[in-house]
């Protein structure tokens, strides 16, 4: 039964630390992608600044809820909960007014830019949060896995190796004494044959046959009221 749960609780780590090593990946090719699309983000800023000057104000003031809210789901690995954030875009007015006396183009294009610069953070947020609890969980089970292999194991068996130690030499003790009572039975009947046939040569009278031996006598009788001659009752 240990050994079952060992290589369930084996199972696990390795599930969890495949989904580690694909997750650090993920992190990875997710930073390396965006640096460019930061980059791409605020020169497209720069751009838009030049072209329709300095707008940051009427955005601000245009803004009156938030257009893209997130969502946390839990994803299930091996029984580890993982928290993966998703974002919702909400309806809201978008000001496309903004940049109408000039650069409204390049407004637009920061807008996107930023867009999918906002939905990368969203998803390295998300795969760094699901890695930090999938280290600590993988941390956890390796643990767990290592006291198994390495001191619970180890010990029951050899608590098993000693019991059947202690039983295999039971068993030899009761061997032997088996035969110790066997060969004092088989000695005892040579002893009284040799004694009935010392009684006939002599021709003496021989006493009827008494097939109980020391062995076999009640050890109780001797305490029978009846043996008892101080007894009057």
């Amino acid at each position: 039964m240990c050994s079952l749960g060992f290589e369930l609780l084996k199972k696990k780590a390795d599930a969890l630390k495949m989904r580690f090593q694909l997750m650090l990946r993920e992190i990875q090719k997710t930073k390396m992608a965006m640096s460019q699309e930061a980059s791409d983000a605020f020169f497209s800023l720069s751009q838009a600044q030049y072209a329709a000057g300095d707008f940051r104000h009427k955005v601000i003031e245009s803004v009156t809820t938030a257009e893209i809210r997130l969502e946390n789901r839990i994803d299930n690995v091996a029984g580890v909960k993982l928290p993966v954030f998703t974002e919702v875009e909400t309806s809201r007015d978008k000001a496309e007014n903004i940049g109408l006396t000039g650069g409204g183009g390049k407004i637009q294009n920061c807008r996107e830019k930023f867009r999918v610069l906002l939905k990368a953070l969203v998803k390295l947020a998300s795969l760094q949060t699901s890695f930090v609890t999938l280290d600590e969980a993988l941390k956890v089970t390796n643990r767990r896995v290592n006291a198994l292999d390495n001191v619970t194991i180890p010990r029951i068996d050899k608590v098993i190796d000693y019991i059947v130690r202690e039983l295999d030499e039971l068993e030899r003790e009761d061997f032997v004494r088996i035969k110790k009572v066997q060969a004092n039975k088989i000695e005892f009947a040579k002893e009284e044959a040799a004694k009935l046939e010392a009684l006939v040569a002599s021709g003496a009278a021989v006493p009827a046959a008494k097939h109980v031996l020391p062995s076999d006598e009640d050890i109780m009788a001797a305490f029978e009221p009846a043996a008892d001659a101080d007894v009057v009752f």
